[in-house]
């Protein structure tokens, strides 16, 4: 008796590929899936396909649709309307805050929401009205605003 493989054998791969891909979103097994789609497709279309040639349509058309979708992504990056969403410290850029402590020899601390945060500039009293205008690590610059 010999085991032969059908072409929806590598349609149930794909759909099995989709669910992990929604299941553990990272876009690499979402084109394996249309690789193993596209060896399903050339087994119906070609029956006798032997196994081993399948199994390396199915490596070589995986590899390429990664390639070419890594390649279109660094030419084509996703914009977002808010680039800035996962970088806390960014979001504050601009924003113009009080002096919780004074800056004395250029450092001093503000209060932004429900945190405290290390601020540098010139050196200015507590309370005055200082803007965000970079943020070094976790650490704020800031100018007094005029």
């Amino acid at each position: 008796m010999s085991w032969q493989i059908d072409f929806w054998y590598w349609w149930i791969f794909a759909v099995a590929l989709v669910i992990i891909e929604i299941l553990a979103p990272s876009f690499f097994a979402l084109w394996m899936a249309i690789a193993a789609f596209l060896t399903g497709l050339a087994l119906l279309l070609m029956p006798d396909l032997a196994w081993q040639i399948q199994l390396l349509l199915f490596a070589v058309l995986s590899v390429v649709s990664i390639v070419l979708w890594r390649h279109y992504y660094l030419k084509n990056p996703i914009q977002s309307d808010q680039p800035n969403l996962n970088r806390r410290g960014e979001q504050y850029i601009g924003r113009v805050v009080t002096l919780t402590s004074p800056i004395s020899d250029g450092v001093g601390k503000i209060r932004l929401d429900d945190s405290t945060w290390k601020v540098t500039g010139p050196d200015c009293a507590k309370g005055t009205k200082v803007r965000i205008i970079a943020l070094n690590n976790v650490v704020f610059d800031v100018e007094p605003e005029r």
